[in-house]
């Protein structure tokens, strides 16, 4: 069972409302969905009321104190690296092609006469 499948499952069962979860974690909210339907596959029970007002079933309270105990001698998650700014759109240096101006004709091509 992974850990972060385990660390999303916490907050929500925390929280009990799905898109203040996942903005907690800083994910998609149908990515916090499918980490759940993951993890009942695992376990093999819902762990999860999701008509109305979302609640944990009984499998899923017993299941949350286990949870709690992985989560917690897991160690942390490693922090996210921002990529350097640049790459493919650094602008031109007076080398090769103006780039394209929406709404300007492209610099290339001539204009059809009338």
């Amino acid at each position: 069972m992974k850990i972060a499948l385990l660390r999303r499952y916490v907050v929500l069962a925390d929280t009990l409302h799905f898109p203040r979860a996942a903005e907690q974690l800083g994910i998609p909210l149908a990515s916090l969905y499918t980490s759940l339907d993951k993890l009942e596959d695992e376990v093999g029970h819902a762990l999860i009321h999701r008509e109305g007002t979302p609640r944990l079933t009984h499998v899923g309270e017993l299941f949350l104190e286990e949870a709690r105990a992985t989560v917690a001698a897991a160690p942390p998650p490693a922090p996210k690296t921002v990529a350097p700014a640049g790459g493919k759109a650094k602008a031109s240096k007076g080398r090769g092609r103006a780039p394209i101006v929406k709404g300007q004709p492209k610099p290339y091509k001539k204009r059809q006469g009338r």
